[in-house]
């Protein structure tokens, strides 16, 4: 603990960029977590009504059931109703961007994560070598003291361990936001299957019934 104090005072500026990420980091991850929590929803329920209200054709139903859900998958079902109301030949293009612009709603801020991942290492290992180098010089003024070696080695390996400490956590988070954001991506790929189940049956539907015409 003494050393730890002890580096504090000695290395803080070496050590301050370190714990602004480390304060960055936490306040991404409270941040995102919170954010990913409020737009959980068990999609299969909603799959369920949608389907129901879609082969009733019954869209206004379809629409209070997004409203129902609410959060980024309400969102998306919501503008897939839209989008199957107006122009269902385009159905699939214009989801995709909507489920874009959505999955860019929750990847927001990760590259924070990823980046702080990448770098603490770096500065913490930059933070080591100034010390180390700092410890040779004072040796060189003061001669040769093995208590004094030991003291600075030990110092300047804190701002290492504090380096990887952080990035160790961001990139933990980082590789578990990012599964979460794929477990919407895939909710987002469940709906557009199913609304586009009803485009092609309306399709085929208008296809049998131009056919059974032209035999007329």
């Amino acid at each position: 603990m003494e050393l730890l104090i002890e580096s504090i005072k000695m290395d803080w500026p070496v050590l301050l960029p370190i714990f602004l990420c480390s304060i960055l980091v936490l306040a991404v991850v409270i941040r995102k977590w919170s954010f990913y929590q409020k737009n959980q929803r068990d999609i299969s329920i909603y799959m369920r009504e949608l389907n129901r209200e879609l082969q009733n054709n019954d869209l206004r139903a379809a629409q209070d059931t997004a409203m129902n859900c609410g959060g980024v998958i309400g969102e998306v079902i919501e503008e897939a109703v839209r989008i199957f109301s107006e122009q269902k030949s385009g159905f699939s293009r214009s989801f995709d961007i909507s489920a874009a612009l959505a999955t860019r709603k929750l990847e927001s801020n990760l590259t924070i994560l990823g980046t702080i991942g990448g770098v603490a290492p770096f500065l913490g290992l930059f933070g080591t070598v100034v010390r180390i180098l700092l410890t040779f010089n004072i040796l060189a003024d003061a001669g040769n003291q093995a208590a004094t070696v030991a003291s600075g080695i030990g110092s300047a390996l804190i701002a290492t361990a504090f380096g990887l400490g952080v990035a160790i956590v961001a990139v933990i988070f980082f590789n578990s936001f990012q599964s979460i954001v794929k477990h919407f991506e895939d909710d987002f790929q469940l709906i557009k299957l199913l609304f586009l189940s009803f485009v092609d049956s309306e399709g085929q539907a208008q296809s049998k019934y131009s056919t059974s015409k032209v035999n007329l």
